[in-house]
């Protein structure tokens, strides 16, 4: 039907199947979207093996002892406490400023050049360990963070290796260690 200046007004029933079209291609598209991030996260392997490292002005003791203890330094840290020992194992509970509470296990440490942690939540998306590895350098310490992880969901392991990266935490825990010693870092591989 044509109205005034030779426009083409729809009927009412006419526009309200345009509006159903258009919604279920949205839907289709939606739908397909999700199982392409998760045909793609089934295809990525779920371990991987990413290291960082940063070179910061100051002695391996005073980075080990950051390290090492209650992370309360940290800025996406609101609380962190060392467990009771529980089995001779020693834990670390942190809740971050996202309200996520993870529970870290103490696996080594050799003062002040070494350490590694593992996750010991369980029932998480992801697991894994971070070892670190404090090296001088002259007047500087080479930090250098290696994590072994597991991303167990398909979703989180597309978003993990695609969107937000392997590095990205860790890269975040060196930058906010470097602040925590005055002095801000580079992060290299």
């Amino acid at each position: 039907m044509l109205g005034e200046a030779g426009q083409d007004y729809a009927s009412p029933k006419k526009q309200r199947g345009q509006l159903v079209k258009i919604l279920l291609i949205l839907i289709a598209a939606i739908v397909l979207l999700i199982l392409a991030v998760v045909a793609i996260g089934g295809l990525l392997p779920k371990r991987h093996v990413v290291s960082r490292s940063a070179s910061f002005h100051t002695t391996p003791e005073k980075l080990f002892s950051l390290i090492a203890g209650a992370q309360n330094w940290r800025p996406d840290v609101t609380r962190s406490e060392i467990l009771p020992a529980e089995k001779g194992r020693e834990l670390v509970r942190e809740t971050t400023s996202d309200g996520e509470t993870i529970t870290y296990e103490l696996l080594d440490r050799t003062p002040p050049t070494s350490l590694k942690r593992r996750i010991a939540t369980e029932n998480l998306p992801y697991s894994g360990t971070w070892t670190f590895s404090l090296q001088p350098n002259g007047e500087n310490t080479v930090v250098r963070i290696t994590e072994d992880g597991q991303v167990h969901n398909p979703v989180f392991r597309f978003m993990s290796r695609l969107v937000f990266g392997h590095t990205r935490t860790m890269d975040n825990y060196l930058r906010a260690l470097g602040k925590a010693t005055g002095r801000e870092v580079e992060v290299t591989d």
